[in-house]
């Protein structure tokens, strides 16, 4: 198996301290040019970035029964802190979900993913993946069998950044692997290829959207027995 992920840290860089009566009063300048833009484009985010034009302030809007007991507020790993993020450092911050991160690094993916313009992930959480394979299974496909892990993974992934509501008016995606998939709506959350629910969608990452399943899906047979690794 590969070892445990440890998530990244942005670093921010520190304010660097300028002196003089010049600075001062640039800066009095500059402020009275901030007001003036911020009454015409609205609020700014704490960070930097505008949510009136830049559409955060409802890509982190996540809904499903699990978005409670994952990080939220001001947490690490909040919905917040992840938009913009590239895809593989979002999935690192979500704790349900270490063995799809784990496998997307395995597989190669992550350089791909991270190049594209638009993604929509449907993740399956690791008590997915404990009902699906067992450790043996697993530990193959990580280290030995990394073609059948590519197109697992690719069984997730559908081009274009979709939301929960998208995906439901399509009612039919195309996953990566070339698989028709069914998406149809179940209360206020989707039920995918007939088999798997969504439990916490819309996480919004630099170019994509993940929404989180309880089921794997692909063509792998199910071989999980209960009884773990062989050891």
């Amino acid at each position: 198996m590969s070892e445990p992920t440890v998530p990244l840290r942005s670093h921010a860089r520190p304010a660097r301290r300028t002196g003089g009566v010049r600075r001062v009063t640039a800066l009095r300048s500059a402020g009275l040019s901030l007001l003036l833009v911020l009454a015409v484009a609205g609020c700014t985010s704490a960070d930097g970035r505008d949510t009136a034009t830049s559409g955060d302030s409802t890509a982190v809007a996540v809904t499903g029964p699990l978005c409670d007991v994952l990080p939220a507020g001001t947490d690490p790993g909040n919905p917040a802190s992840l938009v913009g993020e590239p895809v593989d450092v979002a999935l690192q911050w979500i704790p349900v979900l270490t063995t799809f991160e784990s496998a997307l690094r395995a597989s190669g993916l992550a350089p791909e993913l991270r190049g594209r313009t638009g993604l929509t992930i449907l993740a399956p959480t690791d008590d997915a993946f404990l009902a699906k394979f067992n450790e043996d299974t697993l530990d193959a496909l990580f280290i030995e069998r990394k073609d059948d892990l590519r197109a697992l993974i690719e069984a997730h992934l559908v081009d274009g950044s979709h939301s929960l509501s998208d995906l439901v008016d399509a009612g039919t995606v195309t996953t990566l692997d070339g698989t028709k998939v069914e998406v149809t709506a179940s209360g206020t959350m989707a039920r995918v290829a007939g088999q798997a629910d969504t439990l916490c969608t819309d996480y919004r990452a630099g170019n994509a959207r993940i929404h989180i399943i309880n089921k794997v899906l692909g063509k792998l047979p199910t071989d999980a027995d209960g009884r773990g690794h062989r050891g």
